[in-house]
């Protein structure tokens, strides 16, 4: 069974039927765990889905496949009195089982400044063969414009023509883009990245997991859709580091 196979099939029954059981079957006795919901290994993630109530529901939007890294985009209902946005990473080890999981979670916005929600949008996977040149380009684009700064490139690597954003406070365009990071830095919120932890690809997806400061130390996990060289489309969850977790294995 495929890496993408064996999520899905793993989280539909922990998370959807809210089977305690699935742990056995889907779990691997080192599983790791990174989320500041629950502590480590199966027995905290046994813990985390016997607690979950009736109406604990997911409606998952993307699933990107990058060899023994599974990643998917969705919102979760039920969490809370709003519905939650986010990323799930989970690595698959050899005996097909899950060995590590990374997430992070966004309160869903109703009213979004570019009238667009933070996960629809293109789905599916349609150009598989440009997926080696696609994460060059954004893993580049990381490297340059977010950790370095430099956004005098900025047009190198986001067309002038389509960026379809579905950050809530950010409107379509570069423009949208622009005066978002000029409201934020008004507020002492400048958007900082320090470090690129993954870079999870698939066709014309590709997903950056990283760590640096939005007025606190945050995880961001910012997902892009590329066409023809460029990034056209970008969505993400910008998530605070807690001072403290339920395990000793950091967020990342």
């Amino acid at each position: 069974m495929s890496a993408k196979k064996i999520v899905i099939q793993a989280t539909t029954e922990l998370f959807g039927a809210k089977d305690p059981s699935a742990v056995d079957r889907w779990v691997a006795a080192g599983y790791r765990q990174h989320s500041a919901l629950a502590p480590d290994g199966p027995e905290g993630l046994r813990g985390l889905v016997s607690s979950l109530g009736d109406d604990v529901r997911y409606d998952g939007a993307r699933v990107l496949t990058d060899g023994d890294l599974v990643a998917l985009h969705g919102t979760y209902h039920g969490f809370g009195p709003e519905p939650l946005v986010g990323f799930d990473i989970f690595r698959v080890d050899a005996e097909g089982k899950l060995a590590e999981h990374w997430d992070a979670l966004t309160p869903q916005i109703r009213e979004t400044a570019s009238g667009r929600s933070q996960a629809d949008g293109p789905t599916t996977v349609t150009n598989p063969a440009q997926t080696d040149a696609n994460r060059a380009l954004v893993t580049e684009f990381a490297e340059r414009v977010l950790i370095g700064a430099d956004y005098s490139i900025l047009t190198d690597y986001i067309s002038t023509e389509t960026y379809d954003q579905h950050n809530p406070e950010a409107a379509d365009g570069l423009a949208g883009f622009g005066a978002a990071a000029a409201t934020w830095a008004e507020a002492g919120k400048l958007l900082t990245y320090k470090t690129i932890h993954r870079v999870i690809a698939e066709g014309e997806f590709v997903l950056l997991q990283s760590e640096g400061e939005f007025g606190v130390p945050v995880a961001y996990y910012d997902l892009f859709r590329v066409a023809d060289g460029k990034i056209v489309e970008h969505w993400d969850a910008i998530t605070p580091i807690p001072a403290e977790l339920p395990h000793a294995n950091g967020l990342f």
